[in-house]
């Protein structure tokens, strides 16, 4: 992931605002709003605006991921990326196991912990391929970014930092 944040930093670096710039990462799968949170405290963007700023960027692709999976996948599978596709879905079954037994909450915590491999992009995809209802999987996707929001402004600009 470092890699990859640095390689996004350093590309987009002087052609957009530091602003855009973590708006644009935290919109990407994978970097997310853990990479916005990172790339904004490098890029020395203040700690509230930065954290509004990655919240929505990471909030927007969730509507546009949780209509279009399934038809994605489905058109993939048809392609020679099936086989990818069919390790992705079992990958993806995996980690929902938690989710599918404590449902919403379930949805919430697994975007809220900052890990690796967890987040709005994941939980969306999790949420799509278990059947949720749209405003049950925006809510608890929603809820669980503000909160990793809260963790990676703590991490990313130190405990005094966040209450200063």
């Amino acid at each position: 992931m470092e890699r990859l944040l640095n390689g996004t930093v350093d590309f987009l670096y002087n052609k957009m605002t530091p602003e855009f710039i973590i708006f644009i990462i935290s919109m990407m799968p994978v970097l997310e709003l853990r990479g916005g949170m990172i790339a904004a405290g490098l890029l020395s963007v203040n700690w509230k605006t930065a954290m509004l700023i990655c919240i929505l960027g990471n909030i927007v692709p969730i509507p546009f991921i949780l209509l279009f999976v399934k038809k994605v996948f489905e058109l993939f599978k048809k392609t020679r990326f099936s086989k990818f596709i069919y390790k992705f879905e079992q990958k993806i079954s995996n980690k929902s196991k938690g989710i599918f037994k404590h449902k919403k909450i379930g949805l919430f915590l697994f975007v809220a912990i900052p890990l690796p491999g967890t987040g709005a992009w994941t939980g969306s995809i999790i949420a799509a391929l278990l059947g949720f209802k749209m405003k049950n999987a925006v809510i608890s996707i929603f809820f669980g970014v503000v909160v990793a929001a809260i963790i990676m402004s703590i991490l990313s600009y130190g405990i005094l930092g966040f209450f200063v």
